[in-house]
């Protein structure tokens, strides 16, 4: 089956959060004109709130974070949504020549050594990129939502992060059914590896499918314990250094 056909679901009030979600959107575009990005880490939610910008014409950029270990269907759909909406998608790599004296001194399987190795890969991979994706804006978006997480059950519409730039997160409130429905009813484009059991993708060593029963999160960074499954992208410096995106993807 499908994602769509496991997942897609009309629940009453959807499309009262779709229009809460619109209006989030408006708001960041008419308070930071020409300085506000989605950060999409292109997975389900992410794939949301592009058509709900592309469809409504709102000036909103649109970035995504391309590690160099993202699996080929992820990084084909950065070709699909400018074909798709005829919008460009900023793509920020990490520093080339960082990645290689990582590998060179760590290995390409450092992320299973430790926690601590694997929060470096994303710091290069995954937080350098987007410092640079942000710099000069002062707003972005992500598809955050309370129910992805326990670190997130509490993600507001809107918050100020640690550089004092406005993070929306207009799908806060929504369900892992609404963000299907709205992809079924849209016919938005989305990653075919949500159709093999894979509801959080990012990057292809540290994603595997989940069986059923297992967590939403489960087949992200699973070899670790469960409070230390961020990738840093959505944690303020001020927190714990979990690391958490930006499903994500982050």
């Amino acid at each position: 089956m499908s994602a769509i056909e496991l997942y897609a679901r009309h629940t009453p009030g959807f499309e009262a959060r779709v229009d809460h979600a619109l209006a989030v959107l408006r708001e960041a575009a008419a308070r930071h004109p020409g300085r506000v990005v989605q950060a999409t880490s292109l997975g389900a939610e992410d794939m949301v709130l592009t058509d709900l910008i592309a469809r409504h014409g709102l000036p909103i950029a649109l970035g995504t974070l391309e590690t160099g270990k993202l699996h080929d269907e992820t990084v084909a759909l950065i070709g699909r949504i400018e074909e798709r909406y005829g919008v460009g998608v900023e793509v920020y790599r990490p520093v080339e020549e960082t990645v290689v004296h990582f590998v060179r001194t760590h290995g390409e399987k450092a992320m299973y050594q430790s926690i601590d190795l694997r929060k470096q890969c994303c710091a290069i991979r995954k937080l350098e990129p987007l410092a640079r994706m942000l710099n000069g804006r002062s707003a972005w978006i992500t598809g955050l939502r309370r129910e992805q997480s326990n670190t997130r059950a509490e993600v507001p519409f809107s918050e100020a992060d640690d550089q004092g730039r406005t993070k929306y997160n207009p799908l806060a409130d929504w369900s892992w059914n609404d963000v299907w429905h709205y992809i079924a009813t849209h016919r938005a484009p989305y990653n075919p590896l949500h159709d093999q059991f894979m509801p959080s993708i990012g990057c292809a060593p540290c994603t595997r499918a989940i069986a059923v029963g297992e967590d939403f999160r489960a087949g992200r960074w699973w070899w670790e314990d469960e409070k230390a499954k961020e990738c840093g992208l959505h944690v303020k410096q001020e927190e714990p250094a979990v690391v958490s995106i930006i499903g994500a993807h982050a």
